[in-house]
Protein backbone atom coordinates (compact mmCIF):
# COMPACT_ATOMS: atom_id res chain seq x y z
CA UNK A 1 0.00 0.00 0.00
CA UNK A 2 1.18 3.52 -0.82
CA UNK A 3 1.39 5.70 2.33
CA UNK A 4 -1.10 8.55 2.60
CA UNK A 5 1.64 11.18 2.50
CA UNK A 6 2.96 9.66 -0.75
CA UNK A 7 -0.51 9.72 -2.30
CA UNK A 8 -0.83 13.39 -1.40
CA UNK A 9 2.59 14.04 -2.92
CA UNK A 10 1.58 12.23 -6.10
CA UNK A 11 -1.55 14.39 -6.21
CA UNK A 12 0.61 17.51 -6.03
CA UNK A 13 2.77 16.16 -8.87
CA UNK A 14 -0.32 15.46 -10.96
CA UNK A 15 -1.55 19.01 -10.39
CA UNK A 16 1.87 20.27 -11.52
CA UNK A 17 1.54 18.28 -14.75
CA UNK A 18 -1.94 19.67 -15.43
CA UNK A 19 -0.89 23.25 -14.71
CA UNK A 20 2.22 22.79 -16.88
CA UNK A 21 0.16 21.51 -19.80
CA UNK A 22 -2.16 24.49 -19.55
CA UNK A 23 0.78 26.91 -19.37
CA UNK A 24 2.29 25.41 -22.55
CA UNK A 25 -0.70 26.69 -24.52
CA UNK A 26 0.79 30.20 -24.60
CA UNK A 27 4.33 31.40 -25.44
CA UNK A 28 4.14 33.85 -22.54
CA UNK A 29 3.73 31.09 -19.96
CA UNK A 30 5.43 28.16 -21.71
CA UNK A 31 8.79 28.58 -19.95
CA UNK A 32 7.10 28.67 -16.54
CA UNK A 33 4.98 25.68 -17.52
CA UNK A 34 8.08 23.66 -18.39
CA UNK A 35 9.62 24.46 -14.99
CA UNK A 36 6.42 23.50 -13.16
CA UNK A 37 6.21 20.22 -15.05
CA UNK A 38 9.86 19.44 -14.34
CA UNK A 39 9.33 20.21 -10.65
CA UNK A 40 6.37 17.83 -10.59
CA UNK A 41 8.48 15.08 -12.16
CA UNK A 42 11.32 15.58 -9.67
CA UNK A 43 8.84 15.50 -6.78
CA UNK A 44 7.35 12.25 -8.11
CA UNK A 45 10.79 10.61 -8.31
CA UNK A 46 11.70 11.66 -4.76
CA UNK A 47 8.39 10.38 -3.39
CA UNK A 48 8.83 7.06 -5.20
CA UNK A 49 12.26 6.55 -3.64
CA UNK A 50 11.02 7.49 -0.17
CA UNK A 51 7.80 5.46 -0.31
CA UNK A 52 9.01 2.24 -1.95
CA UNK A 53 12.59 2.12 -0.61
CA UNK A 54 14.01 0.05 -3.53
CA UNK A 55 16.52 -2.66 -2.65
CA UNK A 56 18.74 -2.20 -5.70
CA UNK A 57 19.43 1.46 -5.13
CA UNK A 58 22.89 1.70 -6.72
CA UNK A 59 21.98 0.71 -10.32
CA UNK A 60 18.88 2.90 -10.15
CA UNK A 61 20.93 5.92 -9.10
CA UNK A 62 23.51 5.19 -11.81
CA UNK A 63 20.74 5.07 -14.41
CA UNK A 64 19.33 8.36 -13.09
CA UNK A 65 22.74 10.03 -13.26
CA UNK A 66 23.34 8.81 -16.83
CA UNK A 67 19.88 9.95 -17.90
CA UNK A 68 20.31 13.35 -16.25
CA UNK A 69 23.67 13.92 -17.92
CA UNK A 70 22.24 12.86 -21.27
CA UNK A 71 19.28 15.21 -20.85
CA UNK A 72 21.41 18.19 -19.88
CA UNK A 73 23.93 17.65 -22.68
CA UNK A 74 21.20 17.04 -25.22
CA UNK A 75 19.20 20.13 -24.25
CA UNK A 76 22.28 22.34 -24.55
CA UNK A 77 23.83 20.92 -27.71
CA UNK A 78 20.85 20.03 -29.87
CA UNK A 79 20.02 22.82 -32.33
CA UNK A 80 16.52 24.24 -32.64
CA UNK A 81 16.21 22.58 -36.07
CA UNK A 82 16.85 19.19 -34.43
CA UNK A 83 14.23 19.47 -31.69
CA UNK A 84 11.70 17.28 -33.57
CA UNK A 85 14.29 14.49 -33.75
CA UNK A 86 14.96 14.88 -30.04
CA UNK A 87 11.25 14.74 -29.29
CA UNK A 88 10.99 11.57 -31.36
CA UNK A 89 13.82 9.94 -29.40
CA UNK A 90 12.41 10.97 -26.01
CA UNK A 91 9.00 9.70 -27.06
CA UNK A 92 10.44 6.37 -28.21
CA UNK A 93 12.33 5.93 -24.95
CA UNK A 94 9.09 6.48 -23.03
CA UNK A 95 7.20 3.87 -25.03
CA UNK A 96 10.08 1.40 -24.86
CA UNK A 97 10.43 1.87 -21.10
CA UNK A 98 6.71 1.23 -20.56
CA UNK A 99 6.91 -1.96 -22.65
CA UNK A 100 9.94 -3.21 -20.68
CA UNK A 101 8.25 -2.52 -17.35
CA UNK A 102 5.18 -4.45 -18.46
CA UNK A 103 7.38 -7.36 -19.56
CA UNK A 104 9.15 -7.42 -16.20
CA UNK A 105 5.82 -7.34 -14.36
CA UNK A 106 4.38 -10.33 -16.24
CA UNK A 107 5.66 -12.71 -13.55
CA UNK A 108 3.49 -10.86 -11.05
CA UNK A 109 0.33 -11.08 -13.17
CA UNK A 110 -1.84 -14.07 -12.35
CA UNK A 111 -4.00 -15.81 -14.95
CA UNK A 112 -7.20 -14.75 -13.14
CA UNK A 113 -6.22 -11.02 -13.12
CA UNK A 114 -7.74 -10.41 -16.53
CA UNK A 115 -7.77 -6.61 -16.48
CA UNK A 116 -4.12 -6.44 -15.39
CA UNK A 117 -3.17 -8.91 -18.13
CA UNK A 118 -5.04 -6.85 -20.75
CA UNK A 119 -3.23 -3.71 -19.57
CA UNK A 120 0.10 -5.54 -19.76
CA UNK A 121 -0.55 -6.82 -23.29
CA UNK A 122 -1.63 -3.36 -24.43
CA UNK A 123 1.44 -1.72 -22.90
CA UNK A 124 3.86 -4.20 -24.45
CA UNK A 125 2.35 -4.03 -27.95
CA UNK A 126 1.70 -0.29 -28.21
CA UNK A 127 4.89 0.63 -26.34
CA UNK A 128 6.94 -1.41 -28.81
CA UNK A 129 5.11 0.24 -31.73
CA UNK A 130 5.88 3.66 -30.29
CA UNK A 131 9.56 2.82 -29.72
CA UNK A 132 10.37 1.44 -33.18
CA UNK A 133 8.16 3.97 -34.96
CA UNK A 134 9.87 6.83 -33.13
CA UNK A 135 13.30 5.50 -34.07
CA UNK A 136 12.28 5.48 -37.74
CA UNK A 137 10.91 9.03 -37.53
CA UNK A 138 14.22 10.09 -35.96
CA UNK A 139 16.24 8.57 -38.79
CA UNK A 140 13.99 10.24 -41.37
CA UNK A 141 14.16 13.70 -39.81
CA UNK A 142 17.91 13.35 -39.22
CA UNK A 143 18.19 12.26 -42.87
CA UNK A 144 20.00 9.08 -41.89
CA UNK A 145 17.58 7.50 -44.35
CA UNK A 146 15.45 8.93 -47.12
CA UNK A 147 12.69 11.31 -46.05
CA UNK A 148 10.55 9.98 -48.89
CA UNK A 149 7.94 7.29 -48.24
CA UNK A 150 9.36 3.76 -48.31
CA UNK A 151 7.07 1.07 -49.67
CA UNK A 152 7.56 -2.38 -51.13
CA UNK A 153 5.31 -5.01 -52.70
CA UNK A 154 3.28 -6.81 -50.10
CA UNK A 155 3.66 -4.12 -47.42
CA UNK A 156 -0.11 -3.74 -46.83
CA UNK A 157 -0.54 -7.51 -46.51
CA UNK A 158 2.43 -7.84 -44.17
CA UNK A 159 1.26 -4.89 -42.08
CA UNK A 160 -2.26 -6.26 -41.66
CA UNK A 161 -0.88 -9.73 -40.90
CA UNK A 162 1.36 -8.23 -38.20
CA UNK A 163 -1.57 -6.42 -36.61
CA UNK A 164 -3.64 -9.62 -36.59
CA UNK A 165 -0.65 -11.48 -35.15
CA UNK A 166 -0.30 -8.81 -32.44
CA UNK A 167 -3.98 -9.16 -31.54
CA UNK A 168 -3.69 -12.97 -31.41
CA UNK A 169 -0.60 -12.83 -29.21
CA UNK A 170 -2.31 -10.29 -26.95
CA UNK A 171 -5.26 -12.65 -26.46
CA UNK A 172 -2.83 -15.49 -25.75
CA UNK A 173 -0.97 -13.34 -23.23
CA UNK A 174 -4.18 -12.40 -21.43
CA UNK A 175 -5.18 -16.05 -21.06
CA UNK A 176 -1.65 -17.24 -20.25
CA UNK A 177 0.65 -14.39 -19.08
CA UNK A 178 4.04 -15.90 -19.84
CA UNK A 179 7.16 -13.83 -20.38
CA UNK A 180 8.13 -15.52 -23.66
CA UNK A 181 4.70 -14.74 -25.12
CA UNK A 182 5.23 -11.15 -24.06
CA UNK A 183 8.61 -11.09 -25.79
CA UNK A 184 7.03 -12.37 -29.03
CA UNK A 185 4.33 -9.70 -28.71
CA UNK A 186 7.03 -7.06 -28.22
CA UNK A 187 8.86 -8.18 -31.37
CA UNK A 188 5.66 -8.03 -33.40
CA UNK A 189 5.01 -4.55 -32.02
CA UNK A 190 8.46 -3.43 -33.11
CA UNK A 191 7.76 -4.68 -36.64
CA UNK A 192 4.38 -2.90 -36.72
CA UNK A 193 6.01 0.38 -35.65
CA UNK A 194 8.55 0.20 -38.46
CA UNK A 195 5.95 -0.63 -41.11
CA UNK A 196 3.64 2.10 -39.77
CA UNK A 197 6.19 4.89 -40.28
CA UNK A 198 8.12 3.75 -43.37
CA UNK A 199 5.37 4.82 -45.84
CA UNK A 200 5.21 8.29 -44.29
CA UNK A 201 7.36 10.99 -45.82
CA UNK A 202 8.11 14.67 -45.99
CA UNK A 203 6.09 17.09 -43.90
CA UNK A 204 3.88 14.27 -42.59
CA UNK A 205 6.63 12.90 -40.31
CA UNK A 206 6.10 15.43 -37.47
CA UNK A 207 2.42 14.53 -37.41
CA UNK A 208 3.34 10.88 -36.92
CA UNK A 209 5.60 11.91 -34.04
CA UNK A 210 2.58 13.46 -32.37
CA UNK A 211 0.55 10.30 -32.97
CA UNK A 212 3.29 8.11 -31.50
CA UNK A 213 3.45 10.50 -28.56
CA UNK A 214 -0.22 9.75 -27.94
CA UNK A 215 0.59 6.03 -28.12
CA UNK A 216 3.32 6.47 -25.51
CA UNK A 217 0.95 8.33 -23.21
CA UNK A 218 -1.60 5.54 -23.42
CA UNK A 219 1.06 2.91 -22.67
CA UNK A 220 2.24 4.89 -19.64
CA UNK A 221 -1.35 5.09 -18.41
CA UNK A 222 -1.78 1.35 -18.90
CA UNK A 223 1.50 0.63 -17.11
CA UNK A 224 0.22 2.80 -14.26
CA UNK A 225 -2.67 0.39 -13.90
CA UNK A 226 -0.32 -2.59 -13.99
CA UNK A 227 1.87 -1.05 -11.27
CA UNK A 228 -1.03 0.33 -9.27
CA UNK A 229 0.40 3.85 -9.62
CA UNK A 230 -2.22 6.58 -9.93
CA UNK A 231 0.30 9.24 -10.95
CA UNK A 232 1.34 7.23 -14.02
CA UNK A 233 -2.33 6.84 -14.90
CA UNK A 234 -2.88 10.60 -14.74
CA UNK A 235 0.34 11.57 -16.51
CA UNK A 236 -0.15 8.98 -19.25
CA UNK A 237 -3.74 10.05 -19.82
CA UNK A 238 -2.66 13.70 -20.12
CA UNK A 239 0.03 12.85 -22.66
CA UNK A 240 -2.29 10.52 -24.58
CA UNK A 241 -5.08 13.09 -24.77
CA UNK A 242 -2.74 15.95 -25.67
CA UNK A 243 -1.00 13.88 -28.35
CA UNK A 244 -4.32 12.80 -29.85
CA UNK A 245 -5.65 16.36 -30.00
CA UNK A 246 -2.39 17.68 -31.43
CA UNK A 247 -2.37 14.98 -34.11
CA UNK A 248 -5.89 15.93 -35.14
CA UNK A 249 -5.08 19.65 -35.17
CA UNK A 250 -1.93 19.11 -37.25
CA UNK A 251 -3.78 16.88 -39.70
CA UNK A 252 -6.48 19.54 -40.05
CA UNK A 253 -3.78 22.18 -40.62
CA UNK A 254 -2.45 20.01 -43.46
CA UNK A 255 -5.96 19.54 -44.82
CA UNK A 256 -5.54 15.76 -44.62
CA UNK A 257 -6.97 12.89 -42.62
CA UNK A 258 -4.76 10.90 -40.26
CA UNK A 259 -5.50 7.78 -42.31
CA UNK A 260 -4.30 9.49 -45.49
CA UNK A 261 -1.14 10.69 -43.74
CA UNK A 262 -0.29 7.18 -42.54
CA UNK A 263 -1.27 5.21 -45.62
CA UNK A 264 -1.40 7.78 -48.42
CA UNK A 265 1.86 6.58 -49.99
CA UNK A 266 0.42 3.11 -50.45
CA UNK A 267 -2.54 4.67 -52.24
CA UNK A 268 -0.32 7.17 -54.10
CA UNK A 269 -1.29 10.38 -52.30
CA UNK A 270 1.24 11.05 -49.57
CA UNK A 271 3.64 13.93 -49.23
CA UNK A 272 6.75 12.81 -51.06
CA UNK A 273 9.59 15.09 -49.97
CA UNK A 274 11.73 17.49 -51.96
CA UNK A 275 12.74 16.68 -55.54
CA UNK A 276 14.95 18.40 -58.10
CA UNK A 277 15.27 22.14 -58.54
CA UNK A 278 13.36 23.92 -61.31
CA UNK A 279 15.08 25.71 -64.18
CA UNK A 280 12.14 28.01 -64.98
CA UNK A 281 13.04 31.73 -65.08
CA UNK A 282 12.27 33.87 -62.02
CA UNK A 283 12.74 37.51 -61.02
CA UNK A 284 15.69 37.78 -58.67
CA UNK A 285 17.17 40.82 -57.00
CA UNK A 286 19.95 41.94 -54.74
CA UNK A 287 19.80 43.20 -51.15
CA UNK A 288 19.56 46.82 -52.38
CA UNK A 289 16.50 46.06 -54.55
CA UNK A 290 14.71 44.29 -51.72
CA UNK A 291 15.68 47.02 -49.24
CA UNK A 292 13.95 49.62 -51.40
CA UNK A 293 10.75 47.54 -51.52
CA UNK A 294 10.75 47.13 -47.75
CA UNK A 295 11.89 50.65 -46.88
CA UNK A 296 9.06 52.34 -48.74
CA UNK A 297 6.30 49.95 -47.61
CA UNK A 298 3.64 50.88 -45.10
CA UNK A 299 2.77 47.35 -44.04
CA UNK A 300 4.97 44.24 -44.11
CA UNK A 301 4.21 40.65 -43.08
CA UNK A 302 7.02 38.21 -42.33
CA UNK A 303 6.42 34.51 -43.06
CA UNK A 304 9.11 32.45 -41.25
CA UNK A 305 9.85 28.82 -42.08
CA UNK A 306 12.28 25.98 -41.55
CA UNK A 307 15.00 27.72 -43.56
CA UNK A 308 15.06 30.49 -40.94
CA UNK A 309 15.72 27.89 -38.26
CA UNK A 310 18.40 26.14 -40.29
CA UNK A 311 20.27 29.40 -40.85
CA UNK A 312 19.80 30.48 -37.21
CA UNK A 313 18.78 33.86 -38.61
CA UNK A 314 16.05 34.77 -36.12
CA UNK A 315 18.15 37.44 -34.35
CA UNK A 316 19.10 39.12 -37.62
CA UNK A 317 15.46 39.03 -38.72
CA UNK A 318 14.43 40.73 -35.47
CA UNK A 319 17.02 43.47 -36.10
CA UNK A 320 15.65 43.97 -39.60
CA UNK A 321 12.09 44.24 -38.27
CA UNK A 322 13.17 46.76 -35.62
CA UNK A 323 14.81 48.89 -38.33
CA UNK A 324 11.59 48.81 -40.35
CA UNK A 325 9.52 49.74 -37.31
CA UNK A 326 11.81 52.65 -36.56
CA UNK A 327 10.81 53.98 -40.00
CA UNK A 328 7.10 53.69 -39.15
CA UNK A 329 6.49 50.45 -41.07
CA UNK A 330 3.88 48.16 -39.48
CA UNK A 331 5.32 44.63 -39.25
CA UNK A 332 3.72 41.35 -38.17
CA UNK A 333 4.85 37.73 -38.27
CA UNK A 334 2.45 35.22 -39.86
CA UNK A 335 2.74 31.84 -38.13
CA UNK A 336 1.41 28.78 -39.94
CA UNK A 337 0.41 25.84 -37.67
CA UNK A 338 2.90 23.47 -39.32
CA UNK A 339 5.67 25.95 -40.19
CA UNK A 340 9.05 24.41 -39.38
CA UNK A 341 9.05 20.79 -38.30
CA UNK A 342 6.60 20.79 -35.39
CA UNK A 343 3.80 22.92 -33.93
CA UNK A 344 5.14 26.02 -32.18
CA UNK A 345 8.55 25.68 -33.84
CA UNK A 346 8.50 29.24 -35.19
CA UNK A 347 7.00 30.64 -31.98
CA UNK A 348 9.84 29.21 -29.92
CA UNK A 349 12.47 30.27 -32.46
CA UNK A 350 11.26 33.89 -32.52
CA UNK A 351 10.70 34.01 -28.77
CA UNK A 352 14.35 33.03 -28.40
CA UNK A 353 15.19 36.19 -30.37
CA UNK A 354 13.04 38.29 -28.01
CA UNK A 355 10.39 39.02 -30.65
CA UNK A 356 7.33 40.49 -28.85
CA UNK A 357 4.50 37.97 -28.58
CA UNK A 358 1.93 40.41 -29.91
CA UNK A 359 3.75 40.46 -33.26
CA UNK A 360 3.28 36.69 -33.68
CA UNK A 361 -0.08 36.19 -35.34
CA UNK A 362 -1.64 32.83 -36.17
CA UNK A 363 -2.86 31.96 -39.66
CA UNK A 364 -6.59 32.39 -39.03
CA UNK A 365 -6.00 35.77 -37.41
CA UNK A 366 -3.72 37.28 -40.07
CA UNK A 367 -4.94 35.78 -43.35
CA UNK A 368 -7.42 38.59 -43.93
CA UNK A 369 -4.63 41.20 -43.72
CA UNK A 370 -2.63 40.06 -46.74
CA UNK A 371 -4.91 41.93 -49.18
CA UNK A 372 -3.91 45.23 -47.57
CA UNK A 373 -0.21 44.35 -47.24
CA UNK A 374 2.45 46.07 -49.34
CA UNK A 375 5.19 43.43 -49.01
CA UNK A 376 5.32 39.86 -47.73
CA UNK A 377 8.80 38.66 -46.81
CA UNK A 378 9.00 34.85 -46.88
CA UNK A 379 12.07 33.61 -45.02
CA UNK A 380 12.80 29.92 -45.53
CA UNK A 381 9.17 28.86 -46.04
CA UNK A 382 7.60 27.36 -49.14
CA UNK A 383 4.70 24.92 -48.84
CA UNK A 384 2.77 27.06 -46.31
CA UNK A 385 2.36 29.80 -48.96
CA UNK A 386 2.01 27.55 -52.00
CA UNK A 387 -1.25 28.35 -53.90
CA UNK A 388 -1.29 24.74 -55.17
CA UNK A 389 -2.96 23.91 -51.87
CA UNK A 390 -5.98 25.80 -53.20
CA UNK A 391 -5.69 25.46 -56.96
CA UNK A 392 -4.19 22.06 -57.83
CA UNK A 393 -6.31 19.04 -56.83
CA UNK A 394 -3.51 16.65 -57.82
CA UNK A 395 -0.99 18.28 -55.47
CA UNK A 396 -0.14 16.34 -52.29
CA UNK A 397 -0.85 19.46 -50.21
CA UNK A 398 -4.21 20.17 -51.87
CA UNK A 399 -6.72 21.19 -49.21
CA UNK A 400 -4.09 22.32 -46.73
CA UNK A 401 -4.93 25.77 -45.32
CA UNK A 402 -2.16 28.19 -46.31
CA UNK A 403 -1.11 31.76 -45.60
CA UNK A 404 -2.57 34.04 -48.29
CA UNK A 405 0.77 35.59 -49.26
CA UNK A 406 -0.26 35.60 -52.92
CA UNK A 407 -2.87 38.27 -52.13
CA UNK A 408 -0.25 40.89 -51.17
CA UNK A 409 0.98 43.57 -53.59
CA UNK A 410 4.57 42.27 -53.60
CA UNK A 411 6.21 39.06 -52.35
CA UNK A 412 9.88 38.55 -51.52
CA UNK A 413 11.32 35.06 -51.06
CA UNK A 414 14.60 34.44 -49.27
CA UNK A 415 15.75 31.05 -50.57
CA UNK A 416 18.94 29.06 -50.88
CA UNK A 417 17.90 27.60 -54.24
CA UNK A 418 14.88 26.72 -56.36
CA UNK A 419 14.62 23.31 -54.73
CA UNK A 420 10.99 22.58 -53.75
CA UNK A 421 9.88 22.29 -50.15
CA UNK A 422 9.02 19.08 -48.31
CA UNK A 423 5.95 18.54 -50.48
CA UNK A 424 8.18 18.08 -53.51
CA UNK A 425 6.16 20.36 -55.80
CA UNK A 426 6.87 23.71 -57.40
CA UNK A 427 5.43 26.87 -55.92
CA UNK A 428 3.83 28.91 -58.71
CA UNK A 429 4.07 32.01 -56.51
CA UNK A 430 7.82 31.98 -57.15
CA UNK A 431 7.17 32.69 -60.83
CA UNK A 432 4.57 35.42 -60.28
CA UNK A 433 5.58 38.82 -61.73
CA UNK A 434 4.96 40.36 -58.29
CA UNK A 435 7.55 38.06 -56.68
CA UNK A 436 11.25 38.83 -56.18
CA UNK A 437 13.74 36.19 -55.02
CA UNK A 438 16.84 36.92 -52.97
CA UNK A 439 19.08 33.85 -53.10
CA UNK A 440 21.53 32.83 -50.40
CA UNK A 441 21.80 31.71 -46.80
CA UNK A 442 19.00 33.40 -44.82
CA UNK A 443 21.26 34.91 -42.16
CA UNK A 444 23.74 36.23 -44.73
CA UNK A 445 20.93 37.62 -46.90
CA UNK A 446 19.23 39.29 -43.94
CA UNK A 447 22.53 40.81 -42.79
CA UNK A 448 23.14 42.32 -46.23
CA UNK A 449 19.50 43.38 -46.44
CA UNK A 450 19.70 45.18 -43.09
CA UNK A 451 22.86 47.00 -44.15
CA UNK A 452 21.24 48.05 -47.41
CA UNK A 453 18.07 49.18 -45.64
CA UNK A 454 20.03 51.57 -43.46
CA UNK A 455 21.24 53.38 -46.60
CA UNK A 456 17.77 53.73 -48.15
Amino acid sequence: MIPTWAQIGYLVSAVCFIVALKALSSPRSARTGNLIGAAGAVLAVIITFAAYKPNHLAPILIALIIGTIGGVVGSRRVQMTQIPQLVALFNGVGGGAAALVALLELDEVSSDATVAAIASAFTILVGAVSFSGSVVTFTKLQELMTTRPVTFPGLPVLFIASILGGVALSVWLVSDPRVWVGVLLCLVGLAIGVMLVLPVGGADVPIVISLLNAFTGLTVAASGYVLGNTLLLIAGTLVGAAGTLLTKLMADAMGRSVFNILFGAIRGGSTLGATTASERPVISGGPEDVAILLGYANKVIIVPGYGLAVAQAQHTLRDLVEELQSRGVKVDYAIHPVAGRMPGHMNVLLAEAQVPYDQLREMDDINGDFKTTDVVLVVGANDVVNPAARNTPSAPIYGMPILNADEAQRVIFLKRSMRPGFAGIENELLYDPRTTLLFGDARDSLTKLLAALKTV
